[in-house]
């Protein structure tokens, strides 16, 4: 059985998470949604169900993880070039461990 490319960890959840690395142009669908992803995502990250505007809570798990900052269509990228957390302020490390 082929696992899936992505899963909807809760019902109420409107983003889903790559099983696997997700090339662009993909197609797939998702509890009956189908979904085309519009740029290539790496394993464990997400995208959208649905489509998302700025200022749109983020939900998974069932919970609210952060803002939208941007739009996103279903299939679109949901990650810090678009959403911001709304915990804690985002930051971005690089391979030594600085601050960006």
């Amino acid at each position: 059985m082929t696992p899936p490319a992505a899963i909807r960890l809760s019902p109420s959840d409107n983003v889903v998470v790559c099983c696997r690395s997700i090339e662009a142009g993909e197609t797939f669908v998702v509890e009956g949604q189908s979904l085309t992803v519009t740029q290539a995502v790496p394993i464990g990250h997400k995208l959208a169900l649905f489509a998302l505007a700025p200022g749109d809570k983020v939900l998974k798990y069932g919970m609210p993880i952060g803002s939208m900052t941007m739009a996103a269509d279903p299939g679109g990228w949901v990650h810090m070039h678009n959403m911001k957390s709304d915990y804690m302020p985002a930051h971005l490390r690089d391979a030594a461990g600085d601050q960006a």
